[in-house]
């Protein structure tokens, strides 16, 4: 799959890898997009109810090929079966209160891909769509079923399913992304889009299926931070590191050492890709493959044979706790919550850490989770969502 089909189909989500939520991390995102009403679609109404109960959440990963192929406005010439292999686009209908959780919960049950449909007006009891990617292969009902009992819902939400050709997302990519001014002087710009401002800040994107465009509030919350703290010289960690962008935007702002670490594997090929784009060069910007699960054992979810995902970590890095001037993690909340001790680890004493990637109600539960590695405790906000950052305490408050 090119990184320009990819980089539509999940519209910058990544998959939601949240196995028993107590030893995993993932950058996925929800991204709040405003989508049309279907035209020709086949309507499912609510046929059964959904039992009121908790399923275990699936680890999903993607399951595509990925490549660093140049997007198809350069002309080049794409063999690929993903590309007019047929998916299905399911919209389904549920309450706003419970439209992001089950949209997680359809991720976590066999989605692409999720967007909630924006509304004008906030009414936390009225129906919202949201939108999704299937292939043609799921059996669409039960995993809204599952999606639906996971999140506690007594009936099965009302669905829209159309099947369309990958190839629509060619077009579509290029015309929906486009450059996005974070603040004055810095700029995310499509690899495929011509540079605003070529004396401002410019950091040159193509996501493939990792998240991180700029186009999302915490994106632009941590790339703020960032630009706020790197002074110059500083060694920087982005954890759940997606497209690259925030490890790219610190070498930019004149950090010494960016690390990116993340669970997918595309989520490295995306990055290195990206500083290719900017050119950093790799010493410069360094990438691993993190372990999806605590401890180190990183060979038995990889095993020898894989040697593309093998290649793609880097035990040194994984390795290195108490080095970095400057931590971010912009992932989800129960790893936010789950693996605190963890991601404030690899700061040095002193060390901003930066936590964002959470809704603004959502802020309390991480401000007591961190408050027992962090002090000076800050909080910024946009459109709902939340950055929290603070200094590494030189010794954990007892709990």
């Amino acid at each position: 799959m090119t990184l320009a089909l990819s980089s539509l189909r999940n519209h910058f989500f990544k998959h939601l890898t949240l196995c028993n939520s107590a030893t995993t991390f993932s950058s996925f995102r929800r991204h709040i997009h405003r989508l049309p009403p279907p035209s020709r679609s086949a309507y499912f109404p609510s046929t059964k109810s959904a039992q009121q109960k908790q399923l275990p959440r699936r680890n999903i990963s993607a399951a595509v090929n990925y490549s660093t192929t140049p997007p198809l406005s350069s002309g080049a010439a794409i063999a690929d079966d993903s590309l007019t292999a047929p998916y299905l686009s399911v919209r389904i209908c549920c309450p706003r209160h419970v439209s992001g959780v089950l949209s997680e919960s359809l991720m976590c049950f066999g989605a692409s891909s999720t967007t909630i449909d924006e509304q004008d007006i906030y009414d936390p009891d009225e129906e919202i769509w949201i939108s999704s990617i299937f292939s043609v292969d799921q059996d669409v009902k039960d995993c809204i079923s599952l999606a639906a009992d996971s999140v506690g819902l007594t009936e099965m939400p009302n669905y829209k399913i159309e099947m369309h050709d990958h190839t629509d997302w060619i077009t579509l990519t290029q015309e929906s992304f486009h450059p996005v001014e974070i603040t004055e002087g810095l700029w995310i710009v499509p690899e495929w889009r011509k540079t605003p401002d070529l004396q401002a800040t410019n950091i040159i994107l193509n996501p493939g299926l990792a998240f991180g465009t700029g186009e999302h509030p915490t994106t632009k919350l941590c790339l703020l931070l960032l630009r706020r703290l790197i002074k110059g010289g500083e060694y920087f960690l982005d954890y759940g590191t997606g497209s690259g962008v925030l490890a790219i935007a610190a070498l930019k702002f004149g950090a010494e050492l960016s690390v990116g670490v993340d669970i997918e594997p595309q989520a490295i090929t995306s990055a290195r890709y990206n500083a290719a784009l900017n050119n950093i060069d790799p010493e410069k910007l360094q990438l691993s493959l993190f372990p999806s699960k605590n401890g180190p054992d990183f060979d038995s979810e990889f095993p020898p044979k894989d040697i593309d995902s093998r290649d793609l970590y880097n035990r040194k890095i994984i390795g290195e706790r108490n080095k970095y001037d400057v931590v971010v993690a912009n992932i989800l909340l129960h790893p936010l919550l789950d693996l605190a001790d963890g991601i404030v680890s690899y700061g040095k004493p002193g060390a901003i850490i930066g936590i964002s990637g959470i809704l603004s109600e959502q802020v309390p539960s991480v401000m007591k989770r961190y408050s027992e590695f962090l002090e000076d405790i800050n909080v910024s906000m946009m459109d709902d969502w939340a950055c929290i950052s603070g200094s590494k305490k030189s010794k954990p408050s007892s709990s």
